[in-house]
């Protein structure tokens, strides 16, 4: 477990920084181990796993067989951590609810807008863009983003290597070092495993960084090199603390007057 420490208290520091001063706290964290389905493959990607917001709990699957003991534990660990950083930032994320015809609904999420009715401000982006004006995919994107670089870093304290076969995915996708070939492959109609739980879990890792990690990293850079780390601080800080007038002006300065709107809203909002 000691990448998972190590990691904590990586992000710790580094999300105070971004003004979050309290981390999700482990007893709302349930880790699933051991699975009726038996060829069940646990880890980031497992299908149903993530934070569930209203009851304010995290749902975590350990990386491998869910057959009670890790394959390969120091992975485990590093996606463990990586699971726990991502779902740190949508607990900390600013959020208000309102009470509708006697609903309770999530009106605002980090930057994000929803009218009552269930119109969001962004409109979804289409299957062949490369890039994202969703404030979704942007928000999911920066999470993803923290959480993988401090895993990355984690690894690297730990002296931890890239594994072969299939688990070399999972240790680069964990860590941020996921390239466009390993998409191409995730994304290929090959069979990249025999064991059909393990070919789930990479079929659903080339779907999520297509449409996530992938369209996010290209609104990094269409800000420019040396200006993308500072708009993904922007994103974070805006996310945590429910403010976008830092955002705003961090575009408005580069873009012109108005460009969070301009980009970001819908038509039908």
């Amino acid at each position: 477990m000691r990448p998972f420490h190590e990691g904590v208290e990586l992000l710790r520091l580094r999300y105070r920084e971004l003004g979050m001063t309290r981390l999700l706290p482990p007893e709302r964290v349930v880790i699933g181990t051991e699975s009726a389905d038996t060829p069940a493959w646990g880890g980031f990607h497992h299908p149903n796993q993530g934070y569930r917001h209203l009851q304010m709990r995290a749902l975590i699957t350990m990386y491998g067989p869910l057959t009670s003991t890790p394959q390969n534990p120091s992975l485990a660990a590093l996606d463990l951590l990586r699971s726990y950083a991502h779902d740190c930032l949508h607990y900390g994320s600013y959020r208000s609810y309102r009470l509708h015809d006697g609903e309770i609904v999530r009106s605002r999420y980090g930057v994000n807008f929803r009218r009552p009715d269930g119109r969001t401000y962004s409109a979804p982006d289409t299957v062949d863009t490369p890039g994202t004006r969703n404030l979704g995919v942007v928000m999911e994107g920066a999470c993803d983003w923290e959480a993988r670089a401090v895993t990355r870093r984690a690894a690297e304290r730990c002296g931890i290597q890239e594994p072969g076969g299939l688990d070399r995915f999972a240790y680069r996708d964990s860590t941020g070092l996921l390239d466009i070939a390993d998409v191409r492959q995730l994304t290929s109609r090959q069979r990249l495993s025999p064991q059909a739980g393990a070919a789930r879990f990479l079929e659903s890792m080339g779907r999520y960084t297509t449409a996530v990690n992938t369209r996010y990293a290209w609104f990094l850079d269409d800000a420019g090199p040396e200006e993308g780390a500072e708009l993904h601080a922007e994103v974070l800080r805006a996310l945590v603390s429910g403010s976008v007038s830092d955002l705003c002006t961090w575009l408005d300065v580069r873009h012109g007057p108005g460009e969070f709107l301009a980009r970001f809203r819908a038509p039908s909002y």
